[in-house]
Parts: structure tokens; C-alpha cells; sequence
């Protein structure tokens, strides 16, 4: 009989497999768990959880398919034809049951971590994720999931028509296209619909509203209902939930541990900074949710009056490093990531929260680190700062590039990029900055190469140019320049060739803006420079 059962069971394998790939997209489908692949082989350690941690025990791995007793006669079979045919190293799929840590709580008060504003979760422990700050309940939540998966399958088919529209245009269209019959439609639909929009509070909802503003301050959100027509406020609510969806696959995939509150807030020099992103700060400090860093050597502190004391014990005043650009009170230090490990290691740290595709925070020593600082009788205060590896294979001048909130839309961010050029004029290559960038800084580069461009053309006396010579004169990558000139609509194709369009306009309302600006001190002075390219690059 077993080997009856031996050889049928080989005979229905491909059966078998598709139904249980079947299954298990059925269950995906059914319910927002992640997948771990693990292989059949006794020897391995077993997967983690979604929190970094191994399971405790074996209830918390179940095979992932709707029907728990096929599923085990499935898995048994599996087995058995692993072990005649010695195929340990076909994966298994297996899901893994969301665990949480019980200790941590929702930071809400009256808050008791159950449910989810997605209502596609138990538990929650951020604010993000709170129904009760929201002022709904838990169930009202899990109602509230079929409204947005039908938004999500609307919003993929809409996305798909139009990923459909661009491909079927011609690529020599025009740049504004006029709205199709069905985008006129539907502006229509949400203009009739914002006519129902309140024109003010009445006296008894002004009331209730100020009677939630004072029973529970800011531990609650504002009650929402009738400030604004029902369809923004139903968008408002979608992209809430869709922002804490994303936060807990975070969360899941270990990026965002639980129960940890980001810091929220650091007290660096004279200033109250609000971050942006999380930071891998240690633990005992990241809970803190508000830092204090020393603005010259970037220590962190828990509370202000450590931050007092260090600073009355420290001697530091301006970046460790060589000084190799000063000009007026601005000065640019080169900190070598081996010789001033701690430093670099503090900046990347202090840098990610405010930076979003950042990686790298302890392995700093293949790095050197340009700070930019701005000097008063204090001592140099950091402005901002761009890293660069010591070695280069792709010619990378920039690796990571941060201006500082407080110096933001001053002009020091060109100003960096700037500096980056320069070092790459003296070693005679041409630069490019590594990706994928932020999007301030993609921005701020864009900008950058704009402006150089147009300069170039206003100085350009000839009647053929070359992109060649346009990347040897500035530095710039050829890749660069052609995408900046395609942005600018100054590169054409005609009779099989490409041609560089000089459009005066734009030349003339750059330099508009430049005899506007004036005699600006937020630019780059080359015989400011005191430098040499290091050993080995």
C-alpha cells in the first residue's frame, strides 16, 4: 500500500504543486501576512519572525493555505517525496503569524494597542496606527478595509489605463497635452462634489469641537467632520491609512522596530530641529523621542543638562580634519573617515534624520567627509556636509550629500554640490553623484546642472558645440548634460542626428536672475582652495 501510495503521489506531483501554489496565493490574497522561504533542510536554523527574533515555538509557523488538514496531508507527501528523491533543496513556502512584543503600548492614553487604523492588524503601538486617536474604534476600522481595497484595484486600473495612454502616444507629442473626454469627466465629478462643501461650523458643532480640543488636547486628532466636503475628506483618510500600511511593513520587515518611538525631536546649538526620517540611534536613546547633540563633536546626550555640562567641558570647536577651504566665515574641512571614526560615525547617524535612502552609519572608514561650516564668535557651526569614497571605480564625487535644516533654500546646498566639481576639476575627472538621490537632492541637482549649462551657453561664443567638451569644461557627467538638456528641451533628433538647440530665452531669463541676485557670497571661490587629491585616487 505504501508504495501504491508512493507512486501516485509521484504521478499527481505537478497536480499537487499547482494546487498548492494555488493556495497559497489564495491566502495571500486572503489575509496581508509575509512570506518566508525556507528550504528542507534539517540542518538549517529556523526563519525569524517579522520582529528579527526565532520563533518560540513551532504554532508559529503554519503552512499557508486556507484548509489546515489538506494542507498537512500535503506537507507529509511533500516529505516523503523529498526524502526518496533527495530534493532538500526545493523551498518550502511558509508563512510566518505576526508576533508582537506585549510589554510595548500604544502611546495614546486610554489606549489598550488593540486593532489598527488599516484594520488589517491586531495591534498597533504608534500613534500612526492608533484608532482611538483617530476617533474611531477597532471594528469601525476593519470595516473600513473593503472601501480601501476597492480604492487600491481602482487605482491600479487607473494607473495601468494610463501607463497604456503613454505608451500608445507617439514619443515626438507634444509636452501639454490637452485632458481626454474621460480626465474632463472626472474633474467635473469632484467639483460637483466639492459644491457640498460647508461654508462653516455651525454653533453646536463649533461647541463639540472645542470640547474634544480641551478633553484631550493633542493626544487626539480634531474632529474632522463637516470642515471640509466628504471627498476630501475620504482622500485624507485613504492616504492616512496608506501611510500607516507603509509604516507597519517597516515595522515587519525590521526597519522600524516595535514599539520604539522615533526621535522626534533634537536640540542641536541654537536650534529645535524637527527630523524627518528614523535614525538607528541605540536603543536607549531612540526611545528618549527628543535628542540633544553637541553641534561641534556630534555627541548625543539624553537631557539637557548632560548637553550643558559637555559643553562646558568641551573643547571642540570646529570640525576635526584638515581646513582646506576658507573664504569669509564659511570654511569646508576634510575628515577622514579612518583616522576620525567617532565623528563620521555621529554625522551619518545625525544626517539620516534627515535623509531617506541612506545606508551607511558604521562603515566609515573608506569614506572622507567634507564638512562645510559657517563661523561666528562661537566657533564653526555645521552647515552641511557630502562624503566621497577614497576610491572610486564609477568616478562617484558625491556618496551621500546633506544640508542641514536650519541652512536650507540659502543657497548652501549649491554650494556643496559646487565644491564637489571643484575637487573633481583638480583631479582632473569628471564626476557624478551616486544613486539613487533624495528628492531634495535630486532637486537641488537639476538646479545645479541647469544653471551650469546656461552659463556655459551665455559664455559660448562658436557655432558647433560638443557635449564632450561641455563635460571636460565643467566636470560634469555626459549622462548628466544630456538628461538635463532633454529637461530643457535643447536637444532635438533631426535627419538622423542629434542637435543642441541654444534657446535664448532661457539664457536671458537666467541671467535675469543672476544681475537680480547680485554679488552673492553663496558661491564657490577656486583660489580659496588649499588642497591636493589624497594617495591613491
Amino acid at each position: 500500500i505504501e508504495q501504491t501510495n508512493s507512486s501516485e503521489s509521484d504521478g499527481n506531483m505537478p497536480k499537487r504543486q499547482r494546487l498548492t501554489r494555488a493556495s497559497t496565493r489564495l491566502s495571500q490574497s486572503s489575509q496581508d501576512t509575509p512570506d518566508l522561504k525556507r528550504t528542507a533542510d534539517h540542518d538549517e536554523s529556523p526563519p525569524l519572525t517579522p520582529t528579527g527574533n526565532a520563533p518560540s515555538s513551532e504554532s508559529e509557523l503554519d503552512i499557508s493555505s486556507p484548509n489546515a488538514s489538506h494542507d498537512e496531508s500535503q506537507s507529509k507527501d511533500q516529505a516523503n517525496r523529498d526524502s526518496d528523491k533527495d530534493l532538500s533543496h526545493r523551498p518550502k513556502r511558509r508563512r510566518c503569524h505576526e508576533t508582537y512584543n506585549f510589554n510595548m503600548k500604544c502611546p495614546t492614553p486610554g489606549c489598550n494597542s488593540l486593532g489598527h487604523l488599516t484594520g488589517k492588524h491586531e495591534r498597533h503601538f504608534a500613534v500612526s496606527g492608533c484608532p482611538l486617536y483617530h476617533n474611531l474604534s477597532a471594528d469601525e476600522c476593519k470595516n473600513c478595509v473593503f472601501l480601501l481595497n476597492l480604492y487600491a484595484i481602482s487605482r491600479e486600473k487607473q494607473e495601468e489605463e494610463l501607463k497604456g495612454q503613454e505608451e500608445s502616444n507617439s514619443r515626438h507629442a507634444t509636452r501639454h497635452q490637452t485632458p481626454t473626454p474621460k480626465q474632463s469627466r472626472y474633474k467635473e465629478q469632484v467639483a460637483e462634489m466639492r459644491k457640498g462643501r460647508n461654508s462653516g461650523l455651525q454653533k453646536e458643532q463649533k461647541e463639540k469641537h472645542m470640547e474634544n480640543r480641551q478633553a484631550h488636547g493633542n493626544t487626539r486628532e480634531p474632529l474632522l467632520e463637516n470642515i471640509t466636503s466628504d471627498y476630501d475628506l475620504e482622500l485624507f483618510r485613504k492616504a492616512q491609512a496608506r501611510a500607516s500600511e507603509d509604516l507597519e511593513k517597516l515595522r515587519i520587515q525590521g526597519q522600524i522596530t516595535e514599539g520604539s518611538n522615533m526621535i522626534k525631536t533634537i536640540l542641536f546649538g541654537r536650534y529645535e530641529l524637527d527630523t524627518w526620517y528614523h535614525s538607528p540611534y541605540p536603543e536607549e536613546y531612540a526611545r528618549l523621542g527628543r535628542l540633544y547633540v553637541c553641534e561641534f563633536c556630534l555627541k548625543y546626550m539624553k537631557s539637557q543638562t548632560i548637553l550643558r555640562r559637555h559643553m562646558a567641558k568641551c573643547v571642540w570647536k570646529h570640525p576635526p580634519g584638515d581646513e582646506v577651504y576658507r573664504k569669509g566665515a564659511i570654511s569646508v574641512f576634510e575628515v577622514d573617515g579612518k583616522k576620525n571614526k567617532i565623528y563620521c560615525q555621529n554625522l551619518c547617524l545625525l544626517a539620516k534624520l534627515f535623509l531617506d535612502h541612506k545606508t551607511l552609519y558604521y562603515d566609515v572608514e573608506p569614506f572622507l567627509f567634507y564638512v562645510m561650516t559657517e563661523a561666528d564668535n562661537t566657533g564653526c557651526h555645521l552647515v552641511g556636509y557630502f562624503s566621497k569614497e577614497k576610491n572610486s571605480f564609477l568616478n562617484y564625487n558625491v556618496s551621500c550629500i546633506l544640508t542641514m535644516p536650519q541652512y536650507m533654500r540659502q543657497g548652501f546646498g549649491k554650494m556643496l554640490i559646487d565644491f564637489s566639481y571643484l575637487l573633481s576639476k583638480v583631479e582632473e575627472k569628471v564626476g557624478s553623484p551616486e544613486r539613487p538621490l533624495s528628492d531634495l537632492g535630486l532637486i537641488s541637482y537639476r538646479s545645479y546642472w541647469k544653471e551650469v549649462l546656461l552659463r556655459y551657453m551665455y559664455n559660448f561664443q562658436g557655432k558647433e558645440i560638443s557635449i564632450k567638451e561641455i563635460s571636460q569644461e565643467t566636470a560634469v557627467n555626459p549622462v548628466d548634460i544630456v538628461s538635463t538638456l532633454q529637461s530643457l528641451q535643447m536637444l532635438k533628433y533631426w535627419k538622423g542626428k542629434h542637435l543642441v538647440l541654444k534657446r535664448q530665452d532661457l539664457i536671458d531669463e537666467w541671467k535675469a536672475k543672476e544681475i537680480k541676485r547680485g554679488n552673492s557670497n553663496k558661491t564657490i571661490d577656486p583660489s580659496s582652495l588649499k588642497w591636493t587629491p589624497p594617495k591613491g585616487t
